[in-house]
């Protein structure tokens, strides 16, 4: 049984992307702690495996194949969420694409597709819970971000990296302006956490991994397991007075400087000085 200062029984939670990686780690959390949940994932197929779990918990889950860059549809899903469960407690707002390329390669089109995805959608599940959540005078939105909010990735981000940005000035407006309301809204920004579309990428690239480690003082990638506490904690009421903050989730990728030499390296340096001497 869960501490009641993280007890969630009861309570509605949203999370989009919720048939995998950091979406389906947060709905698991959620129902851990007593949450029912809605599993919005364009993939329907990952979407039910999620819930499969969920319900042998006992919490009642709702399964929702929206298409979270539409404003349409996410009114429409809002208005099942009503029929269904009547509030929402909680939103988890993860889903969403980006779009890969050189800045001089990149097309209006693209763009407009990203920020699409990324800023209106995200924006529009944010009003549709925040509007639920104004109402009944509590509730919590978890925002996604990245570290390409606050810091260039370079490597083709461009699109995705100005729709970043945008989540987190978002994020605090909406506290600014809902806080006094009941209503919190932080964003997370995770470093590299695998799924399938990074590892690909490493596959691609045998450098690439590296290339991410020498940032992470922490020495490893990110799980989607790693935003499970986080979840948890954002969505209870052991954070009631946490609102319009940009938390990172990143093994210490932030807060090194770029020319800083993370402990792992260090430690491998001097294993090796230390084997040839």
């Amino acid at each position: 049984m869960s501490s009641s200062l993280f007890s969630l029984t009861d309570r509605v939670a949203v999370v989009t992307g919720a048939a995998q990686g950091l979406g389906r780690a947060t709905a698991l959390a959620l129902a851990q702690h007593g949450a029912h949940t809605v599993l919005v994932d364009r993939n329907l197929t990952g979407a039910e495996a999620t819930a499969a779990q969920i319900q042998s918990l006992g919490s009642q889950t709702l399964i929702a194949q929206t298409d979270v860059s539409d404003p349409e549809a996410i009114a429409e899903l809002f208005q099942q969420i009503d029929a269904r469960f009547g509030r929402v407690d909680f939103l988890g707002n993860i889903a969403g694409d980006g779009h890969l390329t050189q800045p001089e390669d990149l097309t209006i089109a693209d763009l407009h597709r990203v920020l699409q995805n990324l800023v209106v959608g995200r924006f529009a599940m944010c009003q549709e819970a925040g509007r639920r959540m104004l109402a009944q005078g509590r509730g919590s939105i978890m925002n996604i971000g990245s570290l390409a909010s606050s810091t260039a990735l370079g490597r083709g981000h461009i699109a995705y990296s100005m729709a970043m940005g945008a989540v987190i000035q978002m994020t605090r407006e909406l506290s600014t302006e809902w806080a006094c309301r009941g209503v919190r809204v932080n964003c997370v920004t995770p470093a590299q956490v695998i799924n399938p579309s990074l590892e690909a990428r490493m596959a691609a690239d045998p450098t690439l991994e590296g290339r991410f480690l020498r940032g992470i003082p922490a020495g490893r990638l990110g799980q989607p397991n790693d935003i499970m506490g986080l979840a948890v904690f954002l969505a209870s009421d052991s954070s009631e007075w946490i609102t319009g903050a940009i938390i990172p989730l990143d093994g210490g990728n932030m807060a090194m400087n770029a020319g800083g030499t993370p402990g792992h390296e260090q430690h491998i340096v001097q294993t090796f000085r230390a084997e040839t001497t």
